[in-house]
């Protein structure tokens, strides 16, 4: 079924048989990892009754097709898609889940808490994807400010985040929670971080975000979720 629906997303965006090779070639090794698979079934829904493993996957695919007509521009396709693949690897389903809707500080919600999870995510998870300390600044700055111009929590102590997955950073290398803590703070606005990605890569994959989320978002309540947390859509389906 997996294999069905990402042959389906690629002939909706025309890619050619030397292009479905390419990209599978990037995307195969990551979306094979159990926690990405976790984030295809049910358990992850994303924007309304979409899966958040589709919701990156067709991200991953716009991420692609705009890259490769950047490349002029010495655009990293294959780190360009990989953002796309770890931008929202957040630690739990956020719409109608209490734990998410309990947290206070409104700096804290998911929204402008997820990129800084799914930093730690991917980084754990996929770690020699992150070895390269250059190509880590890359995947690590477009993650966690793909929601531009919408903010990010910024921290100067990680800790101090209401963050659900901070067992993972502290296992993390000293410079990767470096990275993390020195993107999230950049362009300081209170208690948020304003800015774009440092890097074309992650400027495009934060576009590619806005492109997919547009046509994702059904209705009045998968709008209000964004904020509440409280999708009235999904709660009918369950009730039926």
């Amino acid at each position: 079924m997996q294999e069905e629906k990402l042959n389906n997303l690629m002939n909706k965006y025309s890619l050619s048989d030397n292009e479905k090779k390419e990209f599978l070639k990037i995307v195969n090794p990551i979306i094979e990892h159990k926690e990405f698979q976790r984030r295809l079934t049910k358990e992850f829904l994303h924007h309304s009754d979409i899966t958040l493993g589709e919701h990156i996957l067709e991200d991953a695919l716009i991420t692609y097709k705009l890259s490769k007509k950047e490349k002029k521009k010495n655009i990293n396709i294959n780190l360009a898609v990989k953002i796309a693949l770890f931008h929202d690897l957040y630690t739990i389903p956020w719409q109608n889940n209490k734990e998410n809707t309990k947290v206070k500080k409104f700096s804290h919600k998911h929204g402008f808490r997820h990129p800084i999870e799914a930093a730690i995510n991917a980084s754990y998870w996929y770690k020699d994807e992150f070895k390269n300390e250059e190509e880590a600044k890359i995947l690590i700055d477009g993650i966690i400010h793909h929601m531009y111009p919408l903010p990010v929590t910024r921290t100067k102590r990680i800790e101090e985040d209401e963050l659900k997955n901070y067992d993972l950073f502290l296992k993390l290398p000293k410079n990767i929670q470096q990275m993390i803590k020195d993107s999230a703070n950049r362009t300081k606005v209170f208690s948020y971080s304003l800015c774009r990605s440092k890097y074309p890569e992650g400027r495009i994959m934060s576009k590619s975000d806005k492109m997919v989320s547009f046509h994702q978002i059904k209705n009045l309540n998968s709008l209000t979720a964004l904020l509440t947390g409280k999708n009235k859509s999904i709660e009918d389906k369950d009730k039926e």
